[in-house]
């Protein structure tokens, strides 16, 4: 039998940006239904930043301790993943139980309802034999799924994507990572650094082919130093799975077979509009994004959008920031529009690679005239201080005409938090000029941005 209700609004995904609307808008005195097919919370904090950064920092520290020898005496390090097991399910994930989360909701006001829900016209929702009618709209904030290559043989396998790495109580000897962006290069280096034997296969000419070249080669050189074997310019071809290993057929400059005991594939996200019914308010289910403007409506009537989905990049900090601005629109709060120039992203590996805005190559594709520059970190008395693990680089992206910068990249061991000042500085549109007048503190990472600010050609 159907069930049919009513309330002002209803949230679909409650990830990071759709519990941050959701809880906001009860908070404000509305009627919110949220629905949630997975756990309150979404990818982010059980499957992907948060479980995956505690898993780098054990990677790093395992590093760091064999640096001791080269700096500062003798060092026994001996890796142990049960530790990073142990520290994921009970400390991130409470056994992936989002009950906590689920009860915060419900303090804010919130009607929980689990399941998986899709449109079924204007303002209009089911979730199973429930119908929801939302006098104001609905907010979609359904995330994305893995995408999975069409690799013959691959489907069917027992293969891992985030999720099952996430939570894999024990690693295995070896694994193919198919995929060398974010994801692919992050785990690959933490597995390895636990003495798994990991060979990453990307068919780009370079890793993380999204960022600089620079970024691609730096990434490659660190993870070639903890013994991944690195792979671009190549793509499987076929996979088989024995019930104890996976065979990879490849095929590049030569063909190959590769064997390991676990195959992840890190091949990028996908939005699935069809699974939401869009169509139903007029919008393309075939197509990779849902459209919205700067207020973070959808040309749909009372149908609004965040996160990933929006194609705006899979970021919880782009969440994070949709889910405020469409906050303010359903309230009707003056702010302003979302703006995306300054977009800030992080590779964390080590070295961290942090970049903002435009890379070279975008810069140059808008039709601007371009200055860049590329400094090594060891050209700073902080790099050179800081010895074994200091690689990086500073690399800046001008918009000549205007006399500022479009974007940057800031690699190193505090990549992600140099990045920072170079948001700030491609955000506000700060002239180079006064860039340039800047007091850089000595001796620090950052201030290998003054020179690169001085060297821009």
């Amino acid at each position: 039998m159907s069930m049919s209700e009513r309330a002002d609004m209803v949230v679909l995904g409650l990830g990071p940006g759709g519990e941050y609307v959701a809880g906001a808008l009860a908070e404000a005195g509305l009627d919110v239904v949220g629905v949630e097919a997975e756990l309150v919370g979404g990818e982010c904090p059980y499957w992907a930043c948060v479980p995956s950064k505690m898993m780098i920092r054990a990677g790093n520290a395992l590093a760091e301790g064999l640096r001791i020898p080269e700096l500062a005496g003798t060092a026994a390090v001996t890796a142990d993943w049960s530790k990073v097991a142990g520290r994921i399910r009970e400390e991130a994930t409470d056994g992936w139980n989002d009950q906590v989360a689920a009860d915060r909701l419900a303090a804010k006001g919130v009607r929980l309802v689990r399941g998986t829900g899709r449109l079924a016209g204007p303002r209009r929702v089911t979730i199973g034999d429930r119908t929801v009618e939302a006098r104001r709209g609905v907010v979609l904030a359904t995330g994305t799924r893995p995408r999975i290559p069409s690799v013959p043989g691959l489907s069917g396998t027992p293969y891992w994507t985030n999720r099952e790495a996430m939570a894999a109580a024990d690693l295995p000897a070896s694994m193919i990572v198919l995929g060398g962006g974010a994801v692919g290069v992050e785990l690959a280096q933490v597995f390895a650094r636990f003495r798994c034997a990991v060979t990453v296969l990307e068919g780009q000419d370079r890793l993380l082919a999204q960022e600089e070249p620079e970024a691609g080669e730096l990434a490659a050189q660190a993870l070639r130093a903890d013994g991944v074997r690195v792979l671009t310019g190549i793509r499987a071809r076929r996979v088989t799975h024995d019930g104890t290993a996976f065979t990879v057929q490849v095929g590049g400059t030569d063909d190959e077979t590769l064997r390991a005991e676990r195959l992840l594939v890190a091949a990028g996200r996908h939005a699935d509009l069809a699974a939401l019914a869009v169509e139903t308010v007029g919008l393309d289910p075939t197509a990779p994004a849902v459209p919205t403007d700067g207020r973070m409506r959808t040309p749909a009537e009372g149908l609004w959008a965040v996160g990933d989905l929006t194609g705006k990049g899979a970021f919880t900090h782009v969440s994070m920031y949709q889910a405020e601005i469409a906050v303010r629109d359903v309230l009707g709060r003056s702010g302003p529009d979302a703006d995306y120039r300054a977009l800030p992203r992080v590779t964390f590996t080590d070295p961290e690679i942090g970049a903002v805005g435009l890379t070279e190559r975008q810069a140059r594709g808008q039709g601007l005239r371009v200055r860049t520059s590329v400094l090594p970190l060891a050209s700073s008395t902080r790099g050179w201080i800081h010895g074994p693990g200091g690689d990086g680089f500073v690399k800046l992206v001008e918009d000549a005409d205007r006399g500022v910068l479009v974007g940057a990249t800031s690699a190193g061991p505090a990549g992600g938090e140099l990045l920072y000042g170079l948001s700030v500085a491609v955000h506000a549109e700060v002239p180079v000029r006064r860039l340039l007048d800047m007091i850089y503190t000595y001796p620090t990472f950052h201030r290998t941005v003054g020179a690169a600010l001085g060297a821009l050609r």
